[in-house]
């Protein structure tokens, strides 16, 4: 089974989470989905968690954490998601909602906590649960161990989701809930609440006139533009340019589309 890994630590503590995953299943392939989550930003790696987890082939677990409650009372998760698309997916990690819009964008899905501690690392360090817990877990399902056995099923777990979307007065009231490294802001509004418009309509956005296209190059450089990016919600973004320059917003900004 392949293993990914998510987690805001940047670089040197994937390394020996990777090292864990290894000495107990030397055959697993690891992808980096990516270090980068912004510090502490469960929102965001909670989302790029859920976009990038369906394209994995069935049986894939994900192990993500970014977890600043870790050495806390909150509880180390295991999930088993089934989808009809992606079949069986598992994600592993902390119980702050982290996992729970990726699992719950597979469809069905089952919580466990973490109780076993023979699966663990012999000594656990109460500032590195990704080392010793999350991957020696994640590394046992890999090779199949079967979920139940890492703990009993839970129904109390931490809630997440991206906010509401408002249709009124013919407008859209969103909120932007992932910034990438190109600025393109992604909002949280999908791609079946704008339906109606087609490319080449214009909305305004902080009083802003944008055209409405299929991909960034339809405008000039440096010009504003709205379309359904590769994540499935509207993105704004500047062909050449960051969006995020030009709007001023930031993550949790609540966003207001006129058409």
């Amino acid at each position: 089974m392949v293993i990914t890994l998510l987690s805001d630590f940047e670089d040197v503590y994937p390394a020996s989470m990777k090292g864990v995953i290894l000495g107990i299943n030397p055959k697993a392939p690891i992808v980096d989905i990516s270090h980068s989550v912004r510090r502490h930003d469960i929102r965001t790696g909670a989302f790029i968690l859920m976009s990038c987890a369906r394209f994995f082939p069935s049986g894939t677990v994900h192990i993500a954490v970014v977890d600043p409650g870790v050495g806390t009372e909150r509880k180390p998760l295991a999930i088993k998601a089934e989808s009809p698309v992606a079949g069986t997916q598992y994600f592993i990690g902390p119980d702050n909602g982290l996992l729970i819009p990726a699992a719950r964008s597979m469809g069905d899905f089952e919580v466990y906590s973490i109780t076993n501690t023979t699966l663990f690392r012999k000594n656990v360090s109460g500032t590195f649960h990704g080392r010793d817990i999350f991957a020696p877990v994640g590394a046992h399902i890999s090779k199949g161990l079967d979920i139940g056995n890492a703990g009993a099923k839970v129904f109390d777990f931490v809630e997440l989701d991206f906010g509401k979307v408002e249709r009124m007065d013919g407008s859209l009231r969103g909120q932007v809930v992932f910034i990438d490294h190109f600025g393109n802001i992604v909002t949280n509004i999908p791609a079946d609440a704008v339906k109606d418009i087609q490319p080449g309509d214009v909305l305004e956005i902080q009083k802003k006139r944008v055209l409405f296209h299929t991909s960034y190059g339809f405008c000039k450089k440096g010009e504003p533009v709205a379309l359904i990016g590769s994540h499935g919600y509207l993105e704004i973004a500047v062909n050449q340019g960051s969006a995020e320059a030009l709007f001023d917003m930031e993550q949790g900004d609540e966003i207001v589309i006129k058409i």
